[in-house]
């Protein structure tokens, strides 16, 4: 690993005000957790083109008569435990090195490894709601729902229909997008983990921030930009930016 840009990067996070971290897919594989675009990810297993909020809303019928399989699989990353990556992040923040997370992660690993101020902009799979009157209940409910043969699961409030709280294609981000683009605005460094930037419109924070790092196995576009990249993956990388800044503190 290089050491010398270790060093810079756990100097830049000691030295800034205020640091906020943006996570994607790369530090969730670690928790056993594919990614949607890689060879044997999410995308390979079942057909994207079903991720798309027009279906749901204008066929919600034909929608979760093709979705189980799919929703049965997120319902199993509700299993899944936080990396150490996503644990040292927890430590990061009780300590005050960093304010808070952002993530495109829908698997809310973060919040489970004790980071307490996390931006969801992908929504989650904890959680479903209600289009007409806006109820939530739990995801693992709506699956049972499609499971039984209520095709499209109803609402036991309204009778409306039930949705998956994550973002589809088609959808507008969360209302906490917002909030995530202010806290970037007002950031000294925005420190990117395990995400390519290949996804809109999270992928124009980089440009809201003063300065960014990067911590991902492979290259990305940004990397041209970035004050320090790291070419390593998202625990191993974490872990000795750790460590470097403990050293820089004491």
């Amino acid at each position: 690993m290089d050491r010398e840009k270790v060093l810079k990067i756990a100097e830049a996070i000691v030295n800034s005000k205020k640091t906020i971290v943006l996570t994607g897919a790369g530090i969730s594989t670690e928790s056993g957790i594919p990614d949607f675009r890689s060879p044997g990810g999410i995308w390979t297993r079942f057909d994207p083109a079903l991720m798309d909020a027009d279906i749901l809303h204008q066929n919600p019928s034909y929608f979760y008569s093709k979705a189980l399989p799919m929703l049965e699989f997120f319902k199993d990353i509700n299993n899944a435990r936080p990396s150490p990556a996503h644990l040292i992040l927890a430590d990061m923040e009780r300590e005050g090195l960093i304010s808070s997370v952002i993530t495109q992660n829908i698997d809310s690993l973060h919040t489970k490894a004790g980071s307490k101020k996390v931006y969801e902009v992908h929504g989650n799979l904890k959680e479903a709601h209600c289009m007409s009157c806006g109820k939530k209940t739990d995801f693992n409910c709506l699956v049972e729902k499609v499971k039984a043969g209520n095709i499209p699961p109803e609402c036991d409030s309204c009778g409306g229909i039930l949705r998956p709280s994550v973002i589809l294609f088609g959808d507008r981000l969360p209302e906490c997008f917002a909030s995530a683009v202010e806290e970037v605005k007002s950031c000294e460094l925005l420190f990117i983990i395990g995400s390519s930037l290949e996804v809109a419109p999270v992928n124009s924070l980089p440009y809201l921030a003063r300065s960014y790092i990067i911590l991902n196995r492979a290259r990305t576009s940004y990397d041209k930009g970035a004050y320090v990249v790291l070419n390593e993956k998202a625990g191993d990388g974490l872990k000795e930016i750790y460590s470097e800044v403990k050293n820089v503190v004491n």
